[in-house]
């Protein structure tokens, strides 16, 4: 059972660490040497009912643009100076008075704590920015996939049922209103993919699921 899984969740975590990626300031060197959209979306294209044609407009849609352009897309619409067009910050959707460092904060802040985790201090965003979130999510799959190479199912679905929290209190409760503002705000049809990329696979990936499927496999 679990060599059917793994090259599954293999491509689930690289969704999660690619999609992540592609929130950072974007650099056509590292894109394109790193094959960052390439490895993209043949991941996404083993988990979700993508054609040839939506993944190659992907990277038409990145390729056609002058880094220059990109980069001041992206800052518009997650750096500033001026008021962000789509603040990458889970509290400014999920607290009061859309503000940065809430009550959602310390909450993401503890779950990372209870995973052992602390933020890098070279790391320069929030806790709750959403490459942090998609990086978190990229740790919990691979802690599954360690579990499951172990031949340990009943901690493969401990991780899963982490991972399933976390989408459900934090992640998927702030990834539809961000990407409809970059949606709303982008200048570049690369950032307005992106944002359709992710929020179609982050609402349905379902952990859950896949716990069923060890227990399932577990009691036959």
């Amino acid at each position: 059972m679990a060599s059917d899984v793994l090259p599954r969740e293999v491509a689930r975590g690289e969704c999660y660490r690619l999609l992540g990626v592609c929130f950072y300031q974007p650099e056509k060197d590292f894109f394109c040497q790193e094959k960052v959209l390439e490895r993209l979306g043949k991941s996404l294209k083993q988990l979700i009912p993508l054609s040839n044609e939506s993944v190659q407009a992907l990277e038409t849609a990145f390729s056609k643009y002058a880094e220059e352009e990109l980069i001041v897309d992206y800052a518009r619409l997650f750096v500033g100076p001026n008021e962000l067009l789509a603040a990458p910050f889970g509290s400014v959707y999920l607290d009061e008075g859309r503000r940065v460092m809430g009550d959602s904060t310390l909450e993401v802040i503890k779950i990372y704590r209870e995973e052992g985790l602390i933020l890098n201090p070279e790391y320069r965003n929030l806790p709750d920015h959403i490459t942090a979130e998609m990086e978190f999510m990229y740790f919990l799959i691979w802690k599954e996939i360690a579990a499951l190479q172990g031949g340990d199912f009943q901690k493969a679905v401990f991780h899963l049922k982490r991972q399933q929290l976390f989408l459900d209190n934090i992640l998927k409760r702030w990834i539809g209103p961000f990407c409809y503002l970059i949606r709303q705000g982008a200048a570049t049809d690369f950032y307005k993919l992106i944002a359709d990329f992710t929020e179609y696979f982050i609402k349905a990936d379902n952990p859950n699921h896949f716990a069923e499927e060890l227990n399932c496999s577990r009691r036959q």
